[in-house]
């Protein structure tokens, strides 16, 4: 098949990209790379900061509009698949459904159902947008529901699930906010991962511990309170671990500072292990993090639970922390398991494989 994807979110379709090529397909990935994380990407469609950047980018789609056509699938990361306002991606979206065979789109992150069924089905203990029946009330909570809710963002992420041929969703969160409402045309797929070989040995003192910030998104994220709990433990036992903190760097440089690690903190709101966790888990770090019954329920893995799974506290976090700290010859076992679940369940080809059939499915 001749596939097109088109936009990025931490690093899935250039890891899809590889794994369909792998099969025998023609693959082309136009995203901007996410943002500063700088993925792989053939084509390159980033818009630049200055105040012109939205009317050069308009200018580079439109001559990139003949190599957009002819496909046997185009899929979209999100709703949102170029940074344009989303008025401006009706003709985009349109186009590629009238000049190619099918259409799909991911439900990967941020858009209006994952918005909308949090903050009135809420059908997670806890996410982005609530925590039980409470609403958060943090500032990006609070923008990204003025930004999806009773906007073109909805009107055009409604258009888009109900007129594409598929719809993928990438962990157990979006599945639920996306099933109720489409079950015929609704698939969960794993997100794509690449297993590494290690050496599994007694695990020597000190534990490295690695948290990445975005700044921006730090409460959102929850990243504030696992850096204190951390922070708090590293103080407690200096001798027993040591700290290291990532500050938006790019991917390249993300991976190289994820290397000597033993421990990844990851998305304190999370039921699941998203990319950057998987990519953690990969190379035998051990994640704390989302790992809720629920993941494993919709793997359908009974065995593996490599995951140290937190609740969306300080004490939850500083708790499994100290806990690791006093007991390290846990954590080979939890480094084998890791990189077997990354094998078991988002290997990059199997992945492939079961995008390709949903595709013919389709």
């Amino acid at each position: 098949m001749k596939i097109l994807l088109l936009g990025e979110y931490s690093n899935v379709h250039n890891l899809l990209a590889q794994g369909l090529r792998s099969l025998g397909h023609e693959v082309c990935v136009i995203s901007n790379g996410d943002f500063w994380k700088n993925y792989p990407r053939d084509i390159d469609v980033a818009r630049t900061p200055d105040k012109w950047g939205g009317i050069q980018l308009m200018f580079k789609l439109w001559t990139l509009l003949p190599r957009m056509r002819g496909y046997d699938v185009v899929q979209l990361i999100n709703p949102v698949f170029f940074e344009l306002r989303a008025e401006r991606l009706f003709f985009f979206y349109r186009y590629l459904r009238k000049h190619n065979k099918r259409v799909f789109m991911g439900a990967f992150g941020m858009d209006y159902y994952w918005v909308h069924e949090c903050i009135n089905q809420k059908p997670l203990r806890y996410s982005d947008f609530n925590i039980g029946e409470k609403l958060r009330t943090n500032d990006d909570a609070l923008k990204e529901q003025r930004d999806w809710l009773g906007t073109a963002k909805e009107r055009l992420n409604k258009l888009i699930a109900n007129d594409c041929d598929g719809i993928i969703t990438g962990l157990y969160e979006y599945d639920v906010c996306y099933r109720p409402h489409f079950p015929e045309k609704t698939r969960f797929i794993p997100y794509p991962a690449i297993a590494h070989p290690l050496t599994i040995a007694p695990h020597p003192l000190p534990i490295k511990m690695f948290i990445g910030i975005s700044k921006k998104r730090s409460v959102y994220k929850g990243t504030d309170i696992m850096l204190k709990a951390a922070e708090a433990i590293a103080k407690k036992y200096p001798n027993e671990v040591q700290m290291k903190i990532a500050y938006g760097v790019p991917f390249a440089e993300y991976q190289q500072m994820i290397n000597s690690s033993d421990v990844l903190l990851d998305q304190l709101y999370s039921y699941t292990p998203a990319m950057n966790a998987l990519l953690a888990m990969s190379k035998g770090i051990v994640v704390v993090g989302g790992g809720e019954p629920e993941n494993y329920d919709i793997l359908d893995e009974h065995e593996l639970h490599p995951i140290i799974n937190v609740e969306p506290t300080y004490e939850s976090v500083y708790q499994a922390l100290e806990n690791l700290v006093l007991h390290p010859e846990r954590i080979p076992e939890l480094q084998r398991q890791s990189i077997e679940y990354i094998k078991r369940h988002h290997d990059y080809m199997k992945v492939a494989k079961q995008y390709e059939q949903f595709y013919l499915d389709r």
